[in-house]
This record gives structure tokens, sequence and C-alpha cells, in this order.
């Protein structure tokens, strides 16, 4: 019996975590690329607020939403129906929202790695968020002149992430509102952080008290969830590679990796043209469905004789 090295060992049953840290460093190697190459701020009154927002929240929801839509059990639950071994009845339907809400939980939980780890990025780079709120910074602290309306002082805090757009007067009045708002942003990154990373912790912890399996039995659960749903993967690519076969070998007459092919079946053109089209699941009754054109043609069409002799070479 091979025995797998302690670090595959090690990581074995971790692949969540593993997956959430790629999509991590990912979603951080991305951000950096599209804040050098996309990142220009206007440095205009009112357009400031909404370019730097739509930079750090716009990205950030699109992530969210493609967690949610690359998430396998997203799809089981938007698709599971109500097993018909399960009787109806108070019970059972309280279990059954538990379940939904435990499970909408986690997916939630695995899709919001990527965006949280979006926000946290950019606010610790700070770049968004100064151009965000430079023009609502008071001018006041920082030696303004007082005298200046209020529109006008908007203007000269919006131009502030700009350097070529300050007057050398105001260079000095200019560091100091941008290491003001870098502060801002990067501590509300690290308590973004600081946050999921506590309420992560917290969750596992009280999962782990209300669970009703022990440590060493649900590692067992896991691993057998795991297992089955790799043996279902390759039972149901065998079992639809055989079915389509059968098609396949009705309207060519033999099966690809045959051996001592002695004749083919030639198509007619009416043949040809059914199976051509465009193919929609199609519901046969309430149990069946036709998967494609060449599966509906196999199921409903008689076979003709039209073959030709394949000459072998000796």
């Amino acid at each position: 019996m091979a025995y797998l090295p302690k670090w595959l060992t090690f990581l074995k049953g971790k692949e969540v975590i593993i997956a959430n840290a790629i999509i991590a460093i990912l979603t951080i190697g991305g951000q950096q690329l599209f804040s050098f190459f996309m990142f220009s701020c206007p440095c205009h009154v009112g357009q400031n607020l909404i370019y730097g927002l739509a930079f750090l929240g716009v990205p950030a929801l699109i992530l969210l939403i493609v967690g949610y839509a690359l998430n396998n059990q997203t799809w089981r639950l938007v698709t599971g129906k109500r097993s018909p071994l399960q009787q109806e009845g108070t019970c059972n339907h309280l279990l059954q929202c538990k379940l939904t809400c435990f499970v909408l939980s986690s997916i939630t939980g695995r899709a919001l790695v990527a965006p949280v780890t979006w926000l946290a990025v950019t606010l610790i780079n700070g770049s968004f968020y100064v151009c965000a709120v430079s023009e609502y910074v008071s001018m006041y602290y920082f030696g303004g002149n007082p005298n200046i309306t209020a529109s006008e002082r908007r203007k000269i805090l919006a131009a502030f992430p700009c350097s070529q757009l300050v007057p050398p007067e105001l260079s000095r009045a200019r560091d100091e509102v941008i290491l003001l708002l870098r502060y801002q942003s990067q501590v509300a990154g690290w308590l973004l952080i600081a946050v999921v990373v506590i309420t992560v912790f917290l969750s596992y912890c009280l999962a782990s008290c209300f669970s009703p399996l022990s440590f060493l039995h649900f590692r067992y659960w896991t691993n057998y969830v795991h297992n089955e749903q790799e043996l279902f993967d390759e039972a149901m690519d065998q079992h639809s590679r055989l079915y389509a076969m059968q098609h396949v070998r009705k309207f060519f007459g033999f099966a690809p990796g045959s051996e001592n092919v002695k004749e083919i079946r030639i198509p007619s053109l009416r043949e040809w043209q059914a199976i051509s089209g465009l193919a929609f699941l199609k519901l046969v009754d309430e149990e069946h469905y036709d998967y494609s054109l060449l599966h509906d043609w196999a199921l409903k069409d008689s076979v003709n004789r039209k073959y030709l002799e394949i000459e072998t070479r000796t």
C-alpha cells in the first residue's frame, strides 16, 4: 500500500483553505495590476468621490457575484428539489430551512473571500480612498486661507491627489492631507482584516461547538463527502461517455476506438440535418429528457442499412 508524503497528508482535507488562499493571492495581484494600469484620479470636484468609490466597490461587487456563480453549491441550492425519500413534516421542514441557511452561509463565506481581499488591499494601498474623499478634508487644519469660499476650497482639495495641479505654496498642505487620508484608509483596511479574521474564527468555533460530530468523526465525514464526489464525477463521466457512444455508434456504424472495423454507416442528408441544428434540453416524459439532437434522433429514427464495407489490408 502506497503512503502519501507528509506534506500531502497535511494538505488533504484543507482544500477549502488552500483555494481561499489562492483566490486571495490572485485578487491581490489583480488589484495591483488594476491600480497601476487603470486608476487615474480625475482631481475634479464631484468626480473624485464617484470615481474612487466605483474603483473601490464595483470590482468587489463583480468578484462577489463571480464567487457565487463559480460555487457548485449555489446551483445545488437553486436547482435542488426536496428528496422524495423525505417525509413531509414540521421537523423536516425546519431541518430543511436550517440546512438551507447553513449552505447559504457557507456559499457566502466562500464568495466573500475575493471582494473582502480586494477592499482590504485597496484600503491599505490608500490611492482610491485619497481620491474619493480628498475634497471633504477641512482646509483649516493645514494653514489654508480662511477667506476662500467653500466651493473654492473643495476645488483646491479635489486637486490634491494630482501633485502637478497643486500650487507650490500648497505643497506642504497637500502632503499633510495625503498623509492623513492614507492613515485613515490603512487603519480602515487593517480593521476590516481584523474583523474578518475574528468573525471567521468565531464562526468555526461556534460551528464546532454546536456540531454533533467529534473532531475525528467530522474529518471522516469531510473525507467521505470529498471521495464520494470524486467517485461520482468519475462514474458520471464514464456513464455519459458510454451512453453517448451508443448514439454515435448508431449514427456512424462504429464507436471511437473500435478495432477491425469492417463497415461504416453512411448517414443520409436528412439525418445530417436532423442533428445539425441548435439543441435544447427536451422533455420526453415526466422522468426523462433528450440531451441533444443526436440523442433525439437515436431514440426516434430507425436505422437504415446504408453501410459501406471497409477494405482490410493484409
